[in-house]
Formats: structure tokens, sequence, C-alpha cells
């Protein structure tokens, strides 16, 4: 693992896509619109990785899905199935050599992965395996998995029974595809900490992060994958192996909700978009506030915003244009070119702002910055007050399971009060969705989602998770 890099917003790290079988659309091409609809999970890197009558390839690059693949790359690539992976790298993982899937061969034949996700006892056992003369190629967890599945292999009677003993082995946060030369697999850990769907397109079953990936293909939505479920997918169809369900209660990340997720997506029952304005609605019971007209900062506080001035009776209206042609490349570390880029993603409405009293909801505050600029050009614009509502609560812990939340001395929060915080952003008034009420958020009265951001208290324990790993996320 590597220290994350100096931006204000959160990231994902990739989405997956998958597809075995069917005549409706070729493979390539469906996992191509599949990436483009996950595009929002990752923006370093994706890649596709087929299988034509077993013999599997891979073509994948840094960049985005229409920056890597084009019609005659895809005409390139016949077959019966098909993976793919579009991923956002942490600070020193932005290498060719970390793109995925996977391509791996091994003493049993050639296997392909993709992977969603972060282990956290990835280190010990990517030592326990180089001892074994195991030889890695990339600085991601990803491949730990795939030696720890070849090896299983060696001894297992199918790469689906590899997969199940794979899962005994490693800790931590994975929706996974394994395609071999005659099946597809796809498993979620215990906890389902990340999203993993099924879907069926004629004679074709699909596997993706999101629901909002299946409508790409126009594929019929069947289930969630269920947490410590592994699906198997070959020509005589699709069946499930449960040895690993029920060892833990379920954690879907609950930023899968606030921001991650496409608000067009449905993830274990919940639809995003009803979330996020149940999140606003709660916000404007818990932080009311006199003002003209409430408006959300894209894409991301939309739905929120919504909500709020809902429940609020407040006018919802826009007051950004955003800019949607501004590409991953123009995202600078520097903090100098981080505020510029703000004038440039994002342009005020300055006559829908003038003379007005804002409530402005965003979905997070990470260091602060980016509210900070933001608020800045609203006042610059003729906004007479900022108010500022977040729907989620304050961050003050790092993530290990997949979240790009940085270390706890990186986190504002652990630094200001609320009542700070609004200063140093230049806010009016500032209020943050509280914990409890995460719970209607995702609608359930128990805790089936992680919330170790905020709270810190963390489904696997510290104490499980390897001592390089911690130390380069806690200071």
């Amino acid at each position: 693992m590597k220290k994350r890099p100096p931006f204000d917003t959160l990231h994902e790290e990739c989405g997956v896509f998958g597809i075995f079988g069917g005549h409706e659309i070729p493979p390539a091409q469906a996992v191509y619109y599949g990436l483009y609809a996950l595009q929002h999970r990752g923006q370093e890197s994706c890649g596709i990785a087929v299988n034509d009558q077993g013999v599997l390839s891979v073509h994948r690059a840094m960049g985005l899905v229409s920056e890597v693949f084009d019609d005659s790359t895809l005409r390139a690539f016949p077959g019966q199935a098909a993976i793919g992976h579009v991923l956002y790298s942490t600070a020193g993982g932005s290498l060719v050599q970390n793109c995925q899937p996977l391509l791996m061969r091994y003493a049993k034949g050639r296997l392909a992965i993709a992977h969603n996700g972060n282990l956290t006892n990835a280190e010990t056992v990517r030592k326990e395996l180089a001892k074994g003369g195991a030889i890695f190629r990339t600085t991601i967890d990803s491949e730990v998995i795939a030696h720890v599945i070849a090896q299983e292999r060696l001894t297992s009677g199918s790469i689906e029974q590899a997969v199940v003993r794979m899962m005994s082995r490693i800790r931590g946060a994975y929706s996974l595809l394994v395609m071999s030369p005659r099946k597809l697999v796809a498993a979620r850990d215990p906890f389902g900490f990340r999203p993993l769907v099924i879907g069926r397109l004629g004679d074709a079953y699909v596997i993706a992060s999101e629901t909002c990936a299946l409508d790409a293909v126009n594929a019929q939505f069947l289930r969630d994958v269920e947490p410590g479920e592994v699906i198997v997918v070959d020509t005589a169809g699709l069946h499930s192996i449960r040895a690993h369900c029920g060892e833990h209660s379920q954690r879907l990340c609950v930023f899968e909700y606030i921001y991650f997720a496409r608000p067009d997506s449905t993830l274990d029952g919940v639809r995003v978009h009803a979330a996020r304005l149940r999140a606003g609605a709660l916000l404007a019971r818990e932080h009311p506030v006199k003002a003209d007209l409430v408006t959300g900062v894209p894409d991301s506080g939309l739905d929120a915003a919504i909500g709020y001035a809902r429940e609020s009776g407040i006018p919802f209206e826009l007051c950004f244009v955003r800019n949607n042609y501004v590409g991953r490349t123009f995202i600078k570390p520097e903090q100098s070119e981080r505020e510029a880029s703000i004038h440039i993603k994002l342009n005020v409405l300055r006559q829908a702002v003038a003379g007005k009293r804002l409530i402005m909801v965003d979905d997070s505050i990470v260091r602060g910055s980016t509210s900070a600029n933001i608020i800045r050009a609203l006042k610059q614009a003729g906004a007479k007050e900022v108010h500022v509502r977040i729907s989620s609560p304050p961050l003050h812990w790092p993530c290990y399971f997949g979240t790009d939340i940085p270390t706890r001395e990186e986190l504002t929060s652990n630094h200001h009060t609320v009542e700070e915080l609004c200063k140093v952003i230049g806010a009016d008034s500032l209020g943050f969705l509280s914990c409890a009420s995460l719970y209607p958020l995702v609608g359930t009265q128990e805790r089936t989602f992680c919330d170790a951001c905020f709270t810190g208290e963390y489904p696997i324990p510290l104490e499980e998770i390897d001592g390089n790993f911690l130390s380069l996320q806690i200071s």
C-alpha cells in the first residue's frame, strides 16, 4: 500500500464488469459499455481480458475507457467471455503494470483477475508467497489474490474451489472476478464491503459492481451477490457456493450510498438516489436555517440538496455550471493548481446567487480546501450568506477497505471543531449529518453498513490488520 495523494475529494478505487456467453453482443463490446458506466469508480486506468475458445488475452493501459479502447481494438477481441476493470490508483501506484485485469500463467494454465477493494493482510500473505518462490510484478493486492488462487488450484478440483479456499486465507474487502479458460467466477468478501450484482442478457450472465452497468448493456438485474458468496458461470449455467456466507454481519461501505455509486444504481436492495434524498431530508431536520434557496455541489451533492429543499420548503436551484470535459489529466496535486481547477470545473451562476442566502449541500469535507474555494467563489459572485450542509458525518478515521480516505493527520475534522471548521472554510454556518441518521439513510435499524471512517469502529479489529498497512494510514 502507498500513501494517499493530497487531493481534497474521496475516491473509490475501482469497478469490475464481466460477461459469459450469449450472442446479443460481443463480450468485449459489452464490457466496454459496462466499464463506461462504471467510469466514476476509477479514471486512472482500465482494461479488458477476453476468453476466445479457451485462449485468454488482455488489453490494458493508463487512461479513461474512451482513451484506451476504440472500435478497432474491440473488433480485435472476439470471444465467448470477458472481464474488465477501471482503476483509481493510490500515489505511487499509477503504473501500467498495476493496470487490471491481471493475466497470470501458472501450472494449471491461465487465469485473468479483476478486483475491487483492499486486503488487510496483503503484506503478510505476500511475504509468505515470496518465501515459497512466488514472483510479483505489481504492487497491488490483486496479484496477491491471483497467486493464492493459483497455489490453491494445484490441490483443488476446480478453479471455483480454489477461490473458496483463497477466501479462507485473505482478509479485507474484495469484489472479485476470475476468468479461466472455461469459467467465469465471482466472489464477494464475507463482510460485503464492496457491491457486486448479477444480471442476465439473453443467454449470457453479467456480473458488475453496480446495476447501472447492467443497464448500460440492457441486462436484466437478477440479484446482488451475497457477502461470502462465490458465483460460477460456465456452459451449464450459473450456480452458487455459499461456504463463506454468514461468517460476518454485512458491512457494505456506507459511502457507496452517500457518494461513490451512481444515483441510478440499486445496491443491496437500496436505491442510491432515494438514499441521497433521505440524507438531504435528514440534514434539513437536524440543521435547519433560514435561506432563500438550496443548491448542491455537482454532481455528488445534488440529490441530497433536492432532499433538503423538499423537506425544508426552501426552493432548490442550480447555482453551478459543471464543465464535463475536464479530464483526469487536469487534476493536479499542487495546491495552487487545485484552486485554479475549481474555476475551470465549476462556474457560479451569478444571476442565481447574487444577494441570496444560500444553503450549499455537499457529500463530505476531507481537507476543506475545496469547500473553501467554492464558498469564496459564491461570495465573490454576490452570495449574501453561504450555509454549508454535509450529507455525511465528519471524517475522523482512515479506511482500510478500498476508499481513498487519508491519514488521521490529514483529515481536517481531527484538527477543528465544527465551529472552527466553519470559520476555516468561510461558511456562515456548517452542519454535518449525524451518525445516527445513517440508519434511516440506508433504511435499516441494524448496522448493515461500515461507518468506521466516521466512528473508528472497524468490522475487522486493527490488531488483525497488517502492521505495515496501518503505519502508512494512521499518524
